[in-house]
């Protein structure tokens, strides 16, 4: 916290550093009845009507009484990385986004619009990347209409936690009534480790997604559009571990090869035999091909929610970079 040449703290603070990371510390009781304070990090949104609203790094949202605040400063942005590669949120969202295409997409500026006809929010939603060339509220107008003639929810996809993301734009949604209804992080590795833990033994890699590696991918029933989805990408490659019995395989999974980037996706294995290494046998022979086309870096996304795969990540060298959000329309 800021404090003053006369030891005492002060709020250094005011509505013109709206977009900047801020510290500030607050009463936990509005009302200064207790000792008790509460920090908070993150990027001013808001400084309105006596209130103050702060994004932090979770895509989080706090709303505090400027009557609460007993300090305040401007901070710097969060520390750069210290292990794995180095990487922006625009050049990571834009791989992000080319190893998943939507079979339908247009430009609003500088937003894009993607449907493909409701598979996945990823590819049924806005990436606003720069300014839509419109005021904020008839852009969202426009992405309501966009999404309204083709039957679909409007969502957009936003980003907290790096330099460069979309704390704002997550603070205008809310404030519209928009709703967040998912939260997951993107993170990335090196990919030569995970490479190093392949031995050959038993992954099958193949250009497609065959029945059999369908027959094991979580969402039953793919259609023609989600097929063109799945296959999208640079250089998409599927991997599966054959089942002893015959039928759907023990583990799949999917990477996508772009430029310096192995993107990982749809690691699944079967429930009856998990924690037994499968899925590191998966990501590890994709991880040996995608070296082979150059690669060096990897990223894949997983929510919040799923302990055991962020466990199995952080095993393998891969750590958060940002979150993303999606935001539906009310």
């Amino acid at each position: 916290m800021e404090i003053s040449a006369t030891g005492r703290l002060e709020v250094r603070i005011t509505a013109a550093d709206v977009g900047k990371r801020v510290s500030v510390r607050r009463l936990a009781d509005a009302a200064g009845s207790g000792e008790k304070f509460t920090d908070t990090v993150g990027v001013l949104a808001s400084w309105d009507d006596g209130v103050l609203l702060i994004t932090r790094k979770s895509g989080e949202t706090v709303r505090i009484p400027e009557a609460s605040l007993v300090a305040g400063k401007v901070v710097p942005a969060a520390p750069a990385r210290r292990r794995g590669p180095a990487a922006t949120y625009e050049e990571l969202a834009r791989v992000a986004a080319r190893a998943w295409r939507p079979v339908e997409s247009e430009r609003l500026g500088g937003w894009e619009l993607r449907a493909a006809a409701g598979f996945t929010r990823r590819a049924n939603s806005v990436l606003p990347l720069g300014d839509p060339g419109l005021p904020l509220d008839a852009a969202l107008d426009a992405v309501r209409r966009w999404y309204a003639a083709r039957g679909l929810p409007a969502y957009v996809q936003t980003a907290t936690g790096a330099e460069g993301t979309q704390e704002l734009l997550c603070a205008e949604l809310e404030e519209r009534g928009w709703e967040r209804e998912v939260t997951a992080e993107l993170w990335i590795g090196a990919l030569a480790p995970v490479a190093d833990r392949h031995e050959g033994s038993g992954v099958v890699l193949s250009r497609e997604a065959d029945e059999a590696w369908l027959a094991r991918y979580q969402r039953k029933g793919v259609s023609d559009v989600a097929l063109k989805v799945l296959g999208s990408g640079p250089s998409v490659w599927f991997a599966s571990i054959p089942a002893e019995d015959g039928g759907a395989p023990a583990a799949i999974g999917r990477c996508v090869v772009d430029g310096r980037w192995a993107g990982f996706a749809a690691v699944e294995v079967d429930p009856a035999l998990r924690r037994r290494g499968l899925a590191r046998r998966v990501m590890a022979a994709l991880s040996a091909r995608a070296l082979d086309e150059g690669a060096s870096a990897a990223w894949l996304q997983v929510e919040t929610d799923n302990v055991g795969a962020r466990g199995l990540y952080a095993g393998m060298g891969f750590a958060a970079h940002h979150a993303y959000h999606h935001y539906r329309s009310a």
